[in-house]
């Protein structure tokens, strides 16, 4: 893990999470167990974001099916063309 450097900050807390973070820092400081936290939460947003975006790809391919299978044709009938030529 990286050294943590020092950055005075404010933030607001509900005092419902803040007495969760305190009885589950364990030995270590508070600030390191919201570092944590906040480590897993932004994680867990980015493969969030990331199967939102694979879920938008492949719906878009999905939907031009017809093309898909134009192109696939197209393909083949190359391939069989060129293999024709030699």
């Amino acid at each position: 893990m990286p050294a943590a450097t020092r950055m005075t900050k404010s933030f607001s807390l509900d005092r419902e999470i803040f007495k969760e973070v305190q009885r589950t820092k364990g030995s270590g400081s508070t600030s390191e167990r919201v570092n944590a936290l906040l480590r897993v939460a932004l994680e867990v947003e980015r493969k969030r974001s990331l199967h939102s975006q694979a879920a938008a790809f492949f719906k878009e391919e999905s939907s031009d099916k017809a093309a898909h299978d134009a192109f696939h044709n197209a393909a083949i009938d190359a391939l069989t063309r060129d293999r024709d030529d030699d």
